[in-house]
């Protein structure tokens, strides 16, 4: 996908950044399942990633106007 650049005033410009900030955490977290022994640390970045990765869906979503709230306005 073609990088878009938007202006510091367009929301889009954020939620990019933001999307991509959790990108990174997100594959940070799944990577660390498999350095830890835990397993409850196991779960617990398993658990945090998909939270993070709903968390990315919603800014997604935002950008796309995909949901009823973000279409208001």
């Amino acid at each position: 996908m073609a990088e878009t650049t938007f202006p510091e005033n367009d929301p889009r410009h954020h939620t990019h950044q933001v999307e991509a900030k959790l990108d990174e955490l997100i594959v940070q977290l799944r990577d660390d399942v498999g350095k830890v022994s835990d397993p409850r640390a196991e779960a617990l970045f398993e658990t945090a990633a998909e939270v993070l990765g709903g968390l990315r869906k919603a800014f997604v979503d935002f950008e796309a106007r995909e949901e009823p709230a973000w279409r208001r306005g």
